[in-house]
């Protein structure tokens, strides 16, 4: 009975999550390395609610999204959909499973055939599915249509024939058809317009009531993410350092890297100064991530201990978790400083070896 309410309260649970990609070299093309692209991220998404996950571009966002989706394999951990391992399931098993989890692209432009009427576009999975039976094939596709603010008539037209904001109502319109219980967004207001992107992000919220479905939204936009999520996750260079409630998280955020993220937020206000903080450096290459914390080279609060230990993910007050030795306990700056005396101690074997 206890397993019974986990499974009704988080529609979605990510344990450990690893995704990297092979580097190619050489005459005869063998793995010479390995791009960290998702390196161990946990989090869980309540039903109905929204996680925003937000990061500067290349941290692994979409990667996530398109991992828990399986529309790519995973190198390591645990995806759990209303209790189900996705990566256990089988090909037919998927397939049964997959009107269930949808997903919105970033770009309604390309992301469209040109080749289909809306009407096809819509109702083409559908039909494969059997959503509805074919009898109620028509009046369900111009229902969905109508929820997403788009008319009948726009059924024979094609995408060419349709502005950005529209395009992607239609895309919305696609995966609503499939009466999912998960949608993931991946930017999906990124290339529109502001004065479009607040229709789109308030068409979401209104589904979202009307059908309570849940969201995983991929943002690098913090005003949208603030504006539409129950829960936030950051994340840097694959690895995910702070989660939290979304005001807990906006209001007091733990991690330095979440600190400056959220200092870039303009404020719409001429009189008010902006304490912005400046990451200095670049970001590091994911095929070649630093030791210990992988934010330590851009960190102005970097103390040594980050350098050599990699820190654990804590709950460091109830519902907020964070990725930094700033926050840990007793036992674990214990461990830490044992890691980092253990890699200095290597380190130093190391170059006398080399240096005999």
């Amino acid at each position: 009975m206890a397993n019974e309410t986990v499974q009704s309260e988080n529609l979605l649970e990510v344990k450990n999550l690893v995704k990297y990609f092979p580097i190619k070299g050489g005459f005869f093309g063998r793995t010479v390395g390995q791009v960290k692209a998702v390196d161990g991220v946990t989090f869980h998404i309540k039903r109905g609610t929204t996680m925003g996950l937000v990061g500067e571009s290349g941290c692994g966002k979409s990667t996530i999204g398109r991992t828990i989706l399986r529309l790519q394999e995973k190198t390591a951990g645990e995806v759990y959909f209303n209790g189900v391992d996705i990566f256990a399931l089988s090909r037919e098993e998927l397939r049964k499973l997959r009107p269930k989890i949808q997903i919105i692209f970033q770009d309604p432009y390309s992301s469209l055939s040109p080749r289909l009427p809306v009407g096809e576009i819509i109702g083409e999975a559908v039909r494969e599915h059997n959503i509805v039976p074919s009898s109620e094939f028509d009046d369900y596709i111009t229902d969905v249509m109508h929820k997403c603010g788009l008319q009948e008539y726009h059924k024979d037209r094609y995408p060419h024939e349709f502005s950005g904001g529209q395009r992607q109502r239609i895309c919305i319109a696609r995966a609503l058809a499939l009466k999912p219980d998960f949608i993931l967004c991946d930017e999906p207001v990124s290339a529109l317009d502001v004065s479009i992107q607040a229709q789109i992000i308030n068409l979401l919220r209104e589904l979202q009531k009307d059908m309570g479905l849940t969201y995983l939204f991929i943002s690098h936009d913090l005003s949208v993410v603030e504006h539409i999520s129950d829960t936030v996750g950051v994340m840097y260079l694959g690895t995910m350092v702070e989660f939290a409630e979304t005001k807990k998280i906006f209001d007091n955020p733990l991690h330095p890297y979440t600190e400056a993220l959220f200092s870039a937020i303009p404020v719409p206000d001429p009189q008010y100064k902006m304490e912005r903080i400046v990451l200095e450096g670049s970001i590091p290459s994911p095929a070649n991530p630093p030791s210990g914390c992988k934010f330590h080279t851009r960190c102005k609060k970097c103390m040594e201990v980050c350098k050599y230990a990699a820190p654990e993910w804590t709950e460091v007050e109830p519902g907020h978790f964070c990725a930094c030795h700033l926050h840990n306990s007793a036992a674990q700056n214990a461990a830490a400083e044992k890691a980092m005396n253990e890699a200095k101690s290597a380190g130093a074997a190391q170059e006398k070896a080399e240096k005999e």
